[in-house]
């Protein structure tokens, strides 16, 4: 397993929407094995395969609490087919966007169809902190970031904050 670097904002790479995934093979499951090296390094509860500059549907959570034992899970084009009407906000953070949080107001619980690790379709009821996550890491996949869903004031200055940031250090802008 391998830990990558992470692509910060504001590089334009975040913003691409991932392609499916055709098959799951043993470079998906390398990939799958890099993303939770990778996550659990940074240190994550999840991660979309873009955020590493690989624009395929697949991301890895872990909501396991510290001192439980890991529970790493991966989820190859993951599908929301419902939300529920009830409402949950978590402060949340990202690993691309470090050290920046703020309250998101999500769906409580959704129902989910993904493959697993071994390419088994599987379909889920997820509701809590994995329901946040997950619908996280599936706005990455979607070009989306959870600076989407706050105001547009509070965006734009994180948003100008991390191109400074970048400019200083020679990185991409948006």
């Amino acid at each position: 397993m391998t830990i990558k670097p992470l692509i910060i904002l504001p590089d334009p790479v975040l913003r691409q929407v991932s392609a499916p995934l055709e098959r799951v093979d043993d470079a998906v499951k390398r990939l799958a094995d890099d993303m939770l090296e990778t996550m659990y390094d940074a240190p994550g509860i999840g991660l979309a395969a873009i955020q590493i500059g690989v624009p395929r549907r697949i991301l890895v959570i872990d909501v396991a609490k510290e001192g439980e034992e890991k529970a790493p899970q991966v989820f190859i084009n993951p599908e929301i087919l419902g939300a529920s009407e009830d409402r949950s906000t978590y402060e949340e953070g990202c690993l691309s966007i470090p050290d920046y949080y703020a309250e998101v107001e999500r769906p409580a619980a959704i129902t989910l169809r993904y493959l697993d690790r071994d390419g088994a379709e599987r379909q889920m009821e997820a509701d809590g902190l994995l329901a946040t996550c997950l619908q996280h890491e599936i706005d990455h996949l979607n070009g989306v970031l959870f600076i989407d869903h706050i105001s547009k004031l509070k965006r734009e200055m994180v948003v100008r904050k991390f191109t400074k940031a970048a400019k200083l250090r020679g990185s991409k802008a948006i």
